[in-house]
């Protein structure tokens, strides 16, 4: 079962390698300006918000986690085709309104199956997932270096490839592996009103806010800067080296150091990476440290956020719990902090908008620091 789990983070997130640093630069290409850019990526992490708990609701009370997975997997391949029947504006924000609808439903359904099939050796989810890093770090390298050829133009070819791949790796994966969880044993909304729960949400929206920049403009902020397609897309697979490394320890340093104290180095080191990406950007070398803080900014921050979200959200709730958090911080997070940027990099100027990031982590510490307590989070209630 580990390689049939493996192979769906793959392949999910080798179309994220596609995805997220090149559609800007394709976008770019189409003639659409930062304003518009910003506002087209914005919708992808738009539906995030609505999509992931539509679908965990669904998984949750009928129980079939995995045919909800390869429906929203398939329709979302299927949908993604509409780029190459127009390019117009309204036409893609509605495609990718509707493609990532879908799209958006599957991973959090996913995390919650593997989580599942784990049991109680959920310290085994990191050497699982580090397979979706290990997807993103093949497409975005070895893509990166095929657009300094071609040019941006055969993105969308690639994107569907990728986009069939994930719903053929679902098929592979058998619907016992989501386990079957007995009902949670309090309301939900018990749950979302205990106030750790509150400032562990609010931390991984703001955590997901100060990326937004990142995602969809980091690209496009180097290659003003003089950095080619592949030196951008060596950057981007840095990046999650330094994950890989993170995912590979996690199982260690949890017990060793508690959820609070990661979670707290994890936001004041995403701070330091804005701040070093705002000022630095003309120097190489400060752009390979920058990148390796990923494993800190994402890493360290999505494992613990993952851990203490299982924690905290159990039985039936385990679905609606990990719709919560990919819809509150890569969904709602996401999407502000992305238009936000566009708007700002048109304003005021794209360090500035790094700026405003590294200000936002910082509060996400702030919060951590007041609201979330070892002892309040530690243990499923």
């Amino acid at each position: 079962m580990y390689w049939r789990l493996s192979g769906f983070y793959f392949f999910y997130f080798a179309s994220l390698g596609a995805l997220i640093p090149y559609w800007g630069l394709y976008l770019k290409s189409q003639g659409f300006n930062a304003v518009e850019i910003g506002e087209l990526i914005a919708i992808i992490m738009a539906t995030k918000i609505i999509a992931p708990n539509i679908w965990g609701w669904i998984a949750d009370h009928t129980g079939r986690r995995m045919r909800i997975i390869r429906i929203a997997s398939l329709l979302a391949a299927l949908s993604f085709c509409g780029v190459f029947i127009a390019h117009g504006y309204w036409w893609l924000a509605l495609v990718m309104g509707v493609f990532s609808f879908f799209w958006n439903a599957a991973l959090p359904q996913f995390e919650a199956t593997t989580l599942s099939h784990l049991g109680d050796e959920t310290h085994r989810y990191s050497s699982i997932r580090l397979w979706g890093s290990i997807g993103f770090i093949v497409s975005v390298a070895g893509l990166g270096a095929v657009l300094d050829f071609t040019g941006t133009g055969l993105l969308p070819e690639v994107l569907v490839l990728l986009f069939a791949a994930i719903w053929f790796s679902s098929l592979a994966v058998p619907e016992r592996a989501a386990g079957q969880q007995a009902m949670g044993h309090e309301p939900i909304l018990t749950v979302l009103r205990r106030p750790a729960v509150i400032s562990l949400l609010l931390v991984c929206f703001l955590i997901q806010a100060s990326h937004g920049p990142y995602y969809t403009f980091y690209s496009l902020y180097l290659t003003d800067h003089g950095y080619s397609e592949s030196a951008i897309g060596q950057l981007w697979a840095l990046g999650v080296v330094a994950e890989i490394g993170v995912f590979l320890r996690m199982h260690h340093w949890l017990p060793r150091f508690g959820a609070r104290r990661l979670l707290l180095a994890a936001t004041l080191l995403t701070a330091l990476r804005w701040l070093l990406l705002a000022l630095f950007v003309d120097q190489p070398g400060i752009m390979i440290f920058v990148q390796t803080l990923h494993a800190a900014s994402f890493g360290v921050y999505h494992a613990v956020a993952i851990h203490l979200v299982h924690r905290q959200f159990v039985g039936r709730h385990q679905g609606r719990g990990q719709a919560l958090y990919s819809s509150l911080s890569f969904g709602a997070g996401g999407a502000i902090g992305s238009l936000l940027a566009g708007y700002v990099w048109e304003g005021f100027g794209a360090q500035w908008m790094y700026a405003g990031a590294a200000l936002t982590a910082l509060l996400a510490g702030i919060v951590a620091w007041r609201g979330i307590r070892e002892e309040t989070m530690s243990v499923a209630p």
